[in-house]
């Protein structure tokens, strides 16, 4: 290149100066852009009212009718365990994928940790305590500790759940049918042969 040529544009330390300057410049100008405004408008008629305040919930929980309030982000299981005190319900991935907090919603088998409390409005839940007459076990759960369908026991509840799901809607399953249905509830102790055997066994017995 001659030596009459010339950039026609910035140098490194050109354009760091002409940044550096214009930042400051918008701080001064506007300096809502300085900071974060820390402070969030209540309007008792918007939405906010909703979210921070506690909210009537009506719903049937172990066949008993249940009135309660709750903050509109409380879980299901949040409300079964610290607000009911069924603590039989466990929480473990808490993100919806082990299945471990498995309840009965309207019978149909759901993740508690997953879903809001405010969507059970109206409708009947059954936790593993539900599932036993006074001091009597299920029969599921009798097949659970006859055929120790079981390690350290944690995930056991919701695998409870999962087969009472399962056995209700499907009374005869095969072996592969067992797997499949109770695919979505994960051990961790890998105690899966046991938990097949105490699910077939239990509907062998409320077959008989």
């Amino acid at each position: 290149m001659g030596n009459n040529s010339k950039s026609k544009g910035l140098s490194r330390r050109q354009f760091i100066t002409r940044a550096g300057t214009g930042a400051v410049g918008s701080v001064v100008l506007f300096p809502a852009l300085g900071k974060a405004d820390t402070k969030i408008p209540v309007d008792d008629n918007s939405k906010q009212k909703y979210l921070l305040g506690d909210n009537p919930l009506s719903l049937t929980v172990n066949g008993k009718k249940v009135k309660i309030k709750v903050k509109a982000n409380t879980t299901l299981v949040e409300l079964l365990r610290d607000h009911l005190h069924l603590t039989g319900t466990k929480v473990a991935c808490n993100n919806g994928e082990c299945g471990s907090c498995s309840v009965l919603l309207d019978g149909k088998v759901v993740y508690s940790c997953h879903m809001l409390a405010l969507d059970a409005q109206g409708k009947s839940v059954t936790t593993v305590e539900g599932l036993m007459d006074g001091n009597k076990l299920s029969v599921v759960q009798q097949a659970f500790v006859e055929k120790d369908g079981l390690q350290c026991g944690f995930c056991t509840p919701g695998q409870v759940m999962a087969a009472t799901a399962l056995l209700t809607k499907n009374p005869h399953p095969t072996k592969d049918e067992v797997k499949e249905g109770m695919s979505g509830n994960f051990c961790r102790c890998g105690a899966y042969p046991k938990i097949i055997e105490s699910v077939l066994t239990a509907a062998e017995k409320l077959n008989s």
